[in-house]
């Protein structure tokens, strides 16, 4: 492997960028793509980063066919992420499950009586604004926020800065009458129909949930096939 490449991939892996290293089997020619973009041994054919964007979204290293013989994809992911805006009932049922399959969980919630350590014991919780914790996390297409509180000085700002993201699921919980205002609201600061239906409102899939266990369970669903749905389509 080039040193440079080496250097490459050890800082990304420091900053929990995406990286894929391809080598070319025939030739052993290598080239490294971090996010999206070629940063070692380009230009690469359009064809060949479709082929890494969808091994970066199936999280598995492949083998793509070129014309210049066959490329190994080895993918370098960092853990998926889940923001939840609000530490409530369901937001403690829903760690511990987001957490079982393998995401990366922080909890956001400026009020002090429900964003406790006792309450959240394995869990990072910050207990700053919604949109400043937000603009710190910098959330990507390896990311997943939910809005939980039902308070909209709370929910409203975590969205705004959601919908400027990445993120590959955004969510918010209340009903379809609540989220009517909510994109009301998001629509006044700028955001457009193709931005607001990036929000998956209410939040979850129809299971016809009733506890916060059950519910937290439909969001966890519902961001699992956001993060599947294109590959498997």
């Amino acid at each position: 492997m080039q040193q440079a490449i080496l250097q490459a991939l050890i800082e990304a892996r420091a900053a929990k960028r995406p990286a894929a290293l391809l080598r070319w089997l025939a030739t052993g020619r290598e080239a490294l793509v971090m996010a999206g973009e070629v940063v070692i041994g380009g230009p690469l054919p359009a064809a060949l980063l479709a082929e890494v964007g969808a091994a970066h979204r199936r999280d598995r290293s492949t083998t793509a066919k070129t014309d210049d013989g066959p490329v190994f994809i080895q993918i370098e992911n960092p853990p998926l992420r889940l923001i939840v805006v609000g530490a409530v009932h369901i937001a403690q049922a829903l760690v511990p499950m987001a957490q079982l399959t393998g995401y990366d969980v922080t909890v956001v919630d400026p009020r002090r009586a429900f964003a406790s350590d006792a309450r959240f014991p394995s869990v990072a919780v910050r207990r700053d604004w919604p949109d400043e914790a937000l603009a710190e996390l910098r959330p990507d297409a390896r990311c997943a926020i939910v809005t939980l509180t039902h308070d909209p000085k709370l929910d409203d700002p975590a969205l705004d800065v959601a919908l400027r993201s990445d993120a590959f699921y955004i969510a918010a919980l209340g009903s379809r009458r609540t989220h009517a205002s909510r994109l009301e609201r998001l629509a006044a600061l700028g955001h457009g129909p193709d931005s607001l239906a990036r929000i998956h409102g209410p939040a979850g899939l129809d299971l016809g949930a009733v506890s916060p266990a059950e519910i937290a369970l439909s969001v966890l669903a519902q961001a699992t096939q956001a993060l599947r749905r294109e590959v498997a389509a």
